[in-house]
C-alpha cells in the first residue's frame, strides 16, 4: 500500500487549502483514512478521520467547522478542505489509512502513512 499526499503550501491566515490523498495498492481492505498533523519538536496530531464503508467522520475540536473530510471509494482518494486556517495549523500534514476498527484517534491504530505535505499559514 502507498499513500501519496499532495495539495500542502503557503496560505495567508482566514485563507483556504485542499489536501488530497491518492492511496494504491490493497486498498479493498482499508477500515478508514486519516489526516494527521506534526510540528517540530511536537507529537504527531490527530486532525480527522473517515470510515471507508459508512463514510463516519471524526474531527479535532481544534478544526471543527473549518476542515472537512471526504473520500471517493471508486478513486481510492481522501481530501482534506481546510477552511478559516489560522497560523496555529501550520504543520506538516500526513494521511494515514487502518485496516482494523477501534480508536480514530490514536496515530498508533494506523498501519501505512504517507509522505506528508506541508501547510503554512502566515499571519
Amino acid at each position: 500500500v502507498q499513500l501519496q499526499a499532495y495539495g500542502g503550501g503557503l496560505v495567508q491566515a482566514g485563507g483556504s487549502l485542499r489536501l488530497s490523498c491518492a492511496a494504491s495498492g490493497r486498498t479493498f481492505n482499508f477500515y478508514g483514512m486519516g489526516w494527521f498533523r506534526q510540528v517540530p519538536g511536537k507529537d504527531r496530531e490527530f486532525v480527522s478521520a473517515i470510515t471507508w464503508s459508512v463514510g463516519s467522520t471524526y474531527y479535532a475540536d481544534s478544526v471543527k467547522g473549518r476542515f472537512t473530510i471526504s473520500a471517493d471509494n471508486a478513486k481510492d482518494t481522501v481530501d482534506l478542505q481546510m477552511n478559516s486556517l489560522k497560523p496555529e495549523d501550520t504543520a506538516i500534514y500526513y494521511c494515514a489509512a487502518k485496516i482494523y476498527g477501534g480508536s480514530y484517534y490514536s496515530s498508533r491504530a494506523y498501519d501505512y502513512w504517507g509522505q506528508g505535505t506541508l501547510v503554512t499559514v502566515s499571519s
